[in-house]
């Protein structure tokens, strides 16, 4: 009886301690993000098919854009894999040009495969200048297709911003 009690003690330290990896900024993200997935599925429901299907996904829940020629954008987020949440991780964006306001959105990447994961966690992954969110709105989603092994949603939340570009977004990444 003894050994039981001592092996349930030990389990509990365990999944305390993996539980309490995270702080509370981390916490607040993390509940964030569930409330911006649901969120996110609530503006269009062709998302479920992705957050199904695909290898994993990262949410930025609270991104914040804003710029007048010059703009930048920062957010913070987590990284799922196969619906379970592996770490977390942070973008930045500074970029020059024809742009004005300010915007706070919700953003979800979406990984085709392992690999695509893969060059996400290990650092690897970065945005061409080119690339662009696709603005949800109802509907869209059904048709929406994967890029070079990602999709990207962007939902915006409050403001008004001219511009809806991811180019050019570095990222990081920090496992549990």
């Amino acid at each position: 009886m003894k050994t039981i009690r001592t092996l349930a003690f030990v389990a509990l330290l365990v999944l305390g301690g993996s539980a309490m990896a995270q702080n509370k900024k981390d916490q607040k993200i993390m509940n964030d993000a569930v409330k911006a997935k649901q969120t996110l599925l609530k503006a269009d429901s062709g998302l479920e098919r992705f957050f199904n299907e695909s290898a994993g996904y990262v949410i930025f829940p609270n991104v914040g854009k804003g710029g007048f020629i010059i703009g930048g954008a920062s957010g913070n987020g987590v990284v799922y894999e196969n619906g379970n949440a592996i770490g977390m991780a942070d973008l930045k964006k500074l970029n020059i040009g024809l742009q004005a306001g300010g915007q706070a959105i919700i953003e979800v990447i979406f990984f085709e495969t392992d690999v695509d994961l893969e060059r996400f966690t290990e650092g690897k992954f970065e945005f061409a200048a080119e690339t662009s969110a696709v603005a949800l709105k109802s509907g869209i989603a059904f048709n929406a297709k994967y890029k070079d092994g990602v999709a990207v949603f962007a939902l915006p939340k409050a403001g008004l911003m001219a511009d809806a570009s991811v180019g050019g977004q570095k990222f990081g990444f920090k496992a549990f």
